[in-house]
């Protein structure tokens, strides 16, 4: 026992060879599996009754009543079940909702002016490509791409046709420009207001590092966004967004229409154990609350970049309550900015251990949540943010260089 905590403090167990090696077995076995679902399917339609990329139905649909005029239908419903059907010839798929804001339909029209199968290999690989090239941005090393691409979040996303790419490219992207290319970076956080339950603690980030330009960038980006919208589609269709809200709000997320398992936030803990909503909102908005001033403290003093960057992105996916494990994606930007910062100054202990855990959390999350109601990742990201909360506080004392796992690559 004492020598398994030993290994784990030290981090010595991850050599390059094992990181490699878990890797491609992971990665192998995950495009074994993706094409025995596939093959087994009939057509469009799972052995489940659920659509080939599942979510991805949801864009598709919402991408074709925009095309008909029709596209204000997409926050009904009743309507947007109607038009997801459509797609599938009238085959009574379930529903997966459209909850996002009306300047995100530029993205389901592209993908919608193609059949569903090319619409949605379009959708994964252009997201799947921008991902690695963010995370292979960010850590230029040799095995980043392979560790990225077998990162069992890409995974999930890819099963669920999800957005969790796109996600990961515009927050890693605008880290990764924000030192160099302020107004990009401002333009990348702007356009991640697709996704604005993500955006909470990017603007303390901002204010709290004088981030002027990229602060100014960010809002005309996202007004430039609105406007066009009102300009394309007219004022009902945020009238009809508006009114989706309470849909997503008391059914998504308070009653948990999603599932328990799959939303990976204290919000939804405390919901799966019973409780009530009022409890749980306290729990996030105590956490919330928590995590603004460790951002603000971190970003308006002198800590290496990459620690600020790491726990912007484990913060962004903290502070919302309907975080899903198709999100954490994002991880892999906090992992490979600690990973570069170590990599150069050193790991401390159990740095490349939770390091380590967040690669494979995204694999076990959801089971495990679903069998004992614990929310793995989100101990895990907690932890994670621990760890580098305390890195930040230690970086000015002398290194220890015994942890050398990862750095033997």
């Amino acid at each position: 026992m004492t020598h398994f905590w030993q290994g784990l403090r030290s981090g010595e167990w991850l050599t390059a060879a094992r990181m490699r090696g878990y890797s491609l077995m992971l990665l192998g076995l995950s495009v074994l599996v993706f094409a025995g679902w596939i093959a087994v399917s009939d057509g469009l339609i799972d052995r489940n009754g659920q659509p080939i990329g599942t979510d991805f139905s949801n864009v598709y649909a919402a991408g074709t009543l925009t095309w008909q005029g029709r596209a204000a239908d997409a926050y009904s419903p009743p309507l947007q079940h109607a038009a997801e059907k459509a797609v599938f010839d009238g085959k009574d798929v379930p529903f997966y909702g459209w909850h996002y804001p009306p300047f995100f339909l530029a993205i389901a029209v592209l993908v919608a002016a193609v059949p569903y199968a090319f619409g949605l290999a379009l959708w994964l690989v252009a997201g799947l490509a921008a991902y690695l090239a963010v995370i292979r941005a960010i850590l230029p090393r040799s095995e980043t791409l392979l560790v990225a691409a077998a990162f069992p979040a890409v995974f999930v996303n890819v099963g669920h046709g999800q957005n969790g790419f796109l996600t990961a490219a515009l927050l890693g992207g605008a880290l990764l420009c924000l030192n160099r290319r302020p107004v990009v970076a401002g333009v990348l956080i702007g356009l991640l207001a697709y996704k604005p339950q993500f955006g909470a603690l990017i603007p303390i980030a901002l204010l709290a590092s004088g981030r002027w330009r990229s602060i100014g960038a960010a809002a005309i980006t996202v007004a430039a966004l609105v406007a066009l919208s009102f300009a394309t589609l007219g004022s009902g269709i945020w009238h009809a967004f508006h009114e989706s809200m309470s849909f997503t709000q008391v059914v998504v997320l308070e009653q948990g229409g999603t599932g328990w398992q799959k939303i990976q936030s204290i919000f939804s803990a405390v919901r799966a154990w019973g409780l009530g909503v009022p409890l749980a909102y306290a729990a996030q908005g105590t956490l919330l609350a928590a995590l603004a001033a460790c951002i603000a403290w971190l970003w308006h003093s002198d800590a290496a970049f990459e620690l600020k960057a790491a726990a912007l992105a484990l913060g962004s996916l903290l502070a919302t309550p309907y975080v899903l494990d198709y999100d954490f994606v994002v991880l892999a930007v906090a992992i490979a900015f600690l990973a570069r910062y170590g990599l150069r100054q050193g790991f401390r202990d159990f740095e490349i251990s939770i390091l380590a855990a967040a690669w494979i959390v995204p694999l076990l999350s959801r089971s495990i949540a679903e069998v004992t109601t614990i929310p793995l990742g989100l101990l895990v990201e907690l932890a994670f943010f621990a760890v580098v909360l305390r890195r930040a506080v230690l970086d000015r004392a002398p290194v220890s260089l015994g942890a050398q796992g990862i750095a033997q690559a």
